[in-house]
């Protein structure tokens, strides 16, 4: 499928808010729980009809704004990171993982980010790597420089930087042919991230549910997932790319697909929303998903906006800076997205079970 790469980097960012805005209201339910809560087709159900961003989609946000300000020098990029995620942290958002809210704390106190990250497998380097994977599509050693610059920020462990890695190789592979690879090219290329006998074992069980053509609950099921995905980084990852791969092509199947497996579907749907959008741009993304986005002052539009810098930024060597936004917006909105998600916490006490 040929598109123009900023068609493709907005297929990126809009794919990461349309499947976590979609997820989001699920997350932490099983699959027969979100059966009963819902019937029909998936659709925004977080406020009037309308779906919110996550932490999944602020972090990918944050990785864009930091490699716009240091594309060049890894160092430099993790330092400008750092302090987003500071500010992030003060600004109250709604969802913080626990690994990340404690490696913010380090940072504001003083530790650097170098040192910061704590020992985690969770899946929140996964879930910001896929805007690396596109912008560094043709320079493997800065890729993975700068997808480990950015994982070890806040998550320590091999777990967490291969899931990173492996999501990150796939947006990259999907912008070097212009297409998802087969399933048996871009497996060989995720094996070579890591040695590690959980890695290669994973993979070769996603390799066997493909070849037999298992639906992706099918595929959770072989991981003894009986209530969901869980967030540990390696499942998370699996199951998106297993989405991807049993529908190369079409992004409402693949994103249905893995919600529908339930568990971490917020995050599950941010990556599986990343690689499905590199692979359709924004076009292929369903017109009613992205209509109901509910979001100021990080829109729609300032989304695309930052996709057409990062485009620009790869042709030249000097910094063009961040994408600006109202962001004394940034508090009202996120004290309004913790009383909608509390909300639907209390929805969650009551029948049907």
């Amino acid at each position: 499928m040929n598109l123009v790469p900023q068609e493709r980097f907005a297929g990126v960012l809009l794919g990461t808010a349309v499947g976590d805005a979609l997820g989001l209201p699920a997350e932490g339910l099983s699959p027969q729980r979100i059966r009963r809560l819902w019937k029909g087709e998936w659709k925004h159900r977080l406020v009037l009809g309308k779906g919110m961003l996550s932490d999944d989609t602020e972090h990918t946000l944050m990785v864009a704004q930091a490699l716009l300000a240091q594309p060049n020098d890894a160092v430099a990029f993790q330092r400008a990171l750092a302090w987003k995620f500071r500010w992030w942290l003060a600004g109250l958002p709604g969802g913080v993982g626990q690994a990340t809210a404690k490696a913010c704390i380090k940072l504001w106190a003083g530790v650097p980010g170098s040192k910061s990250a704590v020992a985690s497998a969770g899946s929140g380097p996964a879930m910001r790597s896929a805007i690396l994977g596109a912008f560094f599509a043709d320079d493997p050693p800065k890729r993975r420089e700068f997808v480990l610059a950015s994982s070890r920020l806040t998550h320590r462990g091999w777990q967490a930087e291969t899931a990173a890695l492996a999501v990150a190789e796939t947006v990259a592979l999907i912008f070097q042919q212009q297409r998802l690879p087969a399933a048996l090219e871009l497996i060989g290329s995720l094996r070579k991230l890591s040695t590690e006998t959980e890695w290669q074992a994973l993979l070769s069980n996603m390799e066997s549910a493909i070849a037999r053509d298992d639906s992706v609950g099918k595929f959770v099921e072989t991981l003894a997932m009986k209530k969901g995905v869980s967030g540990y980084s390696l499942h998370v990852v699996s199951v998106a790319l297993c989405g991807c791969l049993s529908h190369p092509e079409d992004f409402r199947a693949a994103l249905i697909a893995v919600l529908d497996c339930g568990g971490d579907t917020d995050t599950v749907g941010a990556i599986a929303g990343a690689v499905a959008g590199a692979v359709v741009g924004k076009a292929g993304i369903p017109a009613e998903w992205l209509r109901g986005l509910l979001e100021w002052p990080r829109s729609k539009v300032f989304m695309e906006r930052l996709a057409e810098r990062l485009v620009a930024q790869q042709d030249t060597q000097r910094a063009l800076g961040s994408v600006r936004y109202f962001w004394p917006a940034l508090i009202p909105r996120n004290l309004a997205f913790i009383l909608i998600v509390l909300t639907h916490g209390l929805r969650r006490l009551f029948p049907p079970y």
